[in-house]
């Protein structure tokens, strides 16, 4: 697939809907449930684990295990919630916990477990981990409210972490940029700075921008996929675009695409307790394939899936897309 640059009118549509969008469903859910939606991806010995977030009929969310062999169909989902807030020991998750982003590392030999905890005092980043989805060590709060749509990357930089996340302060004044944060321990955080920001004026990511899935590693570099809200007079508009960070540099941003690549258009991502909103918080990337599976939530109600060649998303980035 070859784009001459930004314009062109030939660009096919990188992402292609699985035809048996969506993937999962509340009916699908073996108790109680009033939406399914923004999942965490892993790929386990061979299976495909999402971790889902599940909103209760009160409105609080908890997520919940679903595997799958081949990652679209199948799905054996966890009798009962995988992992619930843990009001009694952690309070920031008084009001539920959400939106989980989730990466090995290698060096621990765990999955970290990046979400948001819906505390009294606003939206904070949390943080677990755990070798099998069963048991989970909460290391708790590691960013203050207001802050959400956060990950860690699955490996050290000069002996730190970092941590990609989306303070609000500046949504006083109408925006929301994407952050990075290091840290020696993943407990004590500083050195912030803004990755990149909103756009502004007209642009469809003027309004904020968050991390969607977890950072994807490439030969050529990090791929970011981030989502961009735009304020329309129906109310925002929730799209998804491309970035690319260097490899031991990731606070350095090689490529940011100037078109959205993929958004809501099919009924199940137009219709539902949110509409208009196609939000990822996983993907998997088979490098044999050069295939990249990206798990999304659609309209705040249901899980579904899109696939692309990781070559044609480099390529798209480098062409000036």
């Amino acid at each position: 697939m070859k784009y001459r640059g930004y314009g062109d009118r030939n660009y096919p549509e990188l992402f292609q809907r699985y035809e048996g969008n969506p993937i999962l469903t509340a009916d699908m859910w073996p108790y109680q449930a009033n939406s399914v939606f923004n999942a965490a991806a892993a790929e386990v010995n061979g299976e495909t684990y999402l971790l889902v977030r599940v909103e209760d009929m009160r409105g609080m969310s908890h997520l919940t295990l679903a595997r799958s062999k081949d990652g679209f169909t199948n799905w054996i989902i966890d009798e009962k919630p995988t992992l619930l807030p843990d009001v009694e020991n952690h309070p920031e998750e008084l009001w539920g916990i959400e939106d989980p982003r989730v990466v090995y590392i290698d060096e621990l030999e765990k999955f970290a477990v990046v979400y948001t905890s819906y505390s009294e005092g606003g939206p904070l980043v949390s943080l677990a981990m755990t070798r099998d989805f069963r048991v989970f060590e909460r290391k708790g709060p590691i960013m203050p409210p207001d802050d959400k749509d956060a990950s860690l990357f699955p490996r050290r930089f000069n002996g730190r972490w970092i941590l990609i996340h989306r303070p609000m302060p500046a949504m006083r004044a109408g925006k929301a940029h994407i952050w990075i944060s290091y840290s020696p321990d993943m407990i004590h955080w500083g050195e912030h700075r803004i990755l990149f920001k909103a756009r502004r004026g007209g642009w469809w990511d003027a309004h904020k921008i968050g991390l969607s899935a977890q950072p994807i590693e490439t030969n050529e570099g990090w791929l970011i996929i981030y989502h961009g809200v735009r304020e329309t007079a129906a109310g925002n508009l929730y799209r998804i675009g491309l970035a690319l960070l260097d490899l031991e540099n990731p606070a350095r941003v090689i490529y940011r695409s100037h078109q959205w690549v993929f958004g809501p258009k099919e009924p199940y991502e137009r219709t539902g307790d949110v509409a208009d909103v196609t939000f990822p918080c996983g993907a998997i990337y088979d490098r044999d394939q050069d295939r990249l599976r990206l798990y999304y939530g659609a309209a705040d109600t249901c899980m579904a899936v899109a696939t692309a060649k990781m070559s044609d998303l480099l390529e798209f980035l480098k062409s000036g897309g």
